[in-house]
Parts: structure tokens; C-alpha cells; sequence
């Protein structure tokens, strides 16, 4: 068993605890990594990095400038 110096090690509920969180980071980051592949594989770089809807509230907003 791998010893740790802090207190988590102390209880075995502790323990499990702390390997399920860093086991659940780790799925996280697979996760992440997956979703960036595919996104970046199914939409072109133009698209992703469009400023479309920018543009499209832009035109849609009316300001009155009366002084």
C-alpha cells in the first residue's frame, strides 16, 4: 500500500475518497481531450473561430442617440 504523509491516508474512507476524486479528475481531462478532438475535427477553423454572432447582435441593436 502506498504510504501518504497527509491525513487523508489515516481512514480508509478518507483514502478511497482521495483515489476516487483523482480518478474522477482523470476522467475529466479524457473528457475534455475527446470533446476538443472532436470538435476540432468536425468544424473547419473559419468557423470556430467566426465572430458571426457578434456581428449578428451588432446589427440587431437599435440606439437611440438623441440629445
Amino acid at each position: 500500500m502506498i504510504s501518504f504523509p497527509w491525513p487523508a491516508a489515516s481512514s480508509p474512507g478518507w483514502f478511497f475518497l482521495d483515489w476516487a476524486m483523482w480518478i474522477l479528475s482523470a476522467v475529466f481531462i479524457l473528457w475534455m481531450l475527446w470533446d476538443w478532438y472532436s470538435i476540432d475535427s468536425t468544424f473547419s477553423e473559419d468557423v470556430l473561430t467566426s465572430s458571426r454572432e457578434g456581428e449578428i447582435e451588432a446589427v440587431s441593436e437599435k440606439h437611440d442617440l438623441r440629445s
